[in-house]
């Protein structure tokens, strides 16, 4: 069983990252998890686990990314501790084969955590069984104003790449500007860029011009490729009165084109950039780059 698998992995990473001790402790309350069809062991466990393990960052080695990522492509862990990494294992060891129960515990789990319990929960989505039936929980966790635990979805995490359609998708990039929360650390953008969502930020970086408000650089990352006429438009403002870092970003989002991205008036767009050596210097820049300068 592949979530027996994970599980098996996940507890392979924390018996290199504890002390004897605390391995042993966490040993014995997974156990207990899985033999104990009880969800008050399971929320004590979720509770003592920071008091027990400690919360130091997880080192993981190679062999270890990779053996994830063959589980779980895309799987990042960047930033786990190890008490939010035992949390998400005591969280696997209570899946006992039905994946409608498994998916009510997450709904109840979510329901009752703490800010730290909520972000554990929503980190591990990609580890979980019942991938389809926990997806509209997943799509609550972009819905939440606390912008860590809106994070600890949409970032780093390859859960929503695989299961959100275009709604929620656009929704949960839509609501990082809101949040002000960085948009490169979310997988599959370009993968996921469609029309709806280039016309959405488009409006969205009207609204913020007409108020006198900066428009992310990061925002034009999912609009080059799929603008509209009034898309175009945007672009072409950006490079005609924009500073230096959003012209950079335009030429960023047009670096590599589509088959078409050379016609009509995108191509247009393209000229400019060429014109200002704008993709030149583009090419040594990275979206995270951009965005932290």
């Amino acid at each position: 069983m592949l979530s027996q698998t994970i599980l098996d992995c996940v507890s392979g990473w924390l018996a290199a990252n504890l002390t004897p001790d605390a391995f042993e402790w966490f040993r014995l309350q997974l156990l207990q998890i899985a033999r104990e069809d009880d969800e008050r062991h399971l929320g004590k466990a979720l509770g003592w686990a920071p008091r027990k393990l400690g919360k130091a960052e997880m080192q993981l080695c190679a062999a270890d990314l990779a053996q994830a990522v063959l589980l779980r492509p895309g799987f990042d862990s960047s930033g786990w501790r190890v008490d939010q990494t035992a949390r998400v294992a005591f969280i696997l060891a209570a899946f006992r084969g039905d994946e409608r129960q498994f998916a009510n515990l997450l709904d109840r789990l979510a329901d009752t955590a703490e800010i730290n319990e909520l972000i554990a929960l929503y980190a591990g989505f990609a580890l979980y069984p019942a991938q389809c039936m926990i997806e509209p929980r997943a799509r609550e966790a972009t819905r939440s104003a606390m912008r860590p635990v809106f994070e600890a979805m949409a970032h780093r995490n390859p859960y929503p790449v695989a299961h959100f359609d275009d709604p929620a998708w656009n929704q949960m990039i839509v609501k990082t500007f809101f949040l002000d929360s960085p948009l490169w650390p979310v997988q599959g953008l370009e993968q996921r860029a469609n029309p709806e969502l280039a016309r959405i930020l488009v409006d969205l970086a009207h609204e913020r011009w007409a108020a006198g408000r900066p428009v992310s650089l990061e925002l034009w990352r999912c609009v080059g490729r799929h603008a509209d006429s009034k898309g175009v438009a945007a672009l072409q403002r950006v490079l005609e009165v924009g500073s230096e870092n959003e012209k950079l970003a335009v030429a960023l989002s047009l670096l590599h084109p589509c088959v078409d991205a050379d016609t009509g008036a995108l191509g247009r767009v393209r000229s400019l950039c060429e014109a200002q050596g704008l993709f030149v210097r583009a090419a040594s820049w990275t979206w995270r780059r951009l965005a932290e300068s």
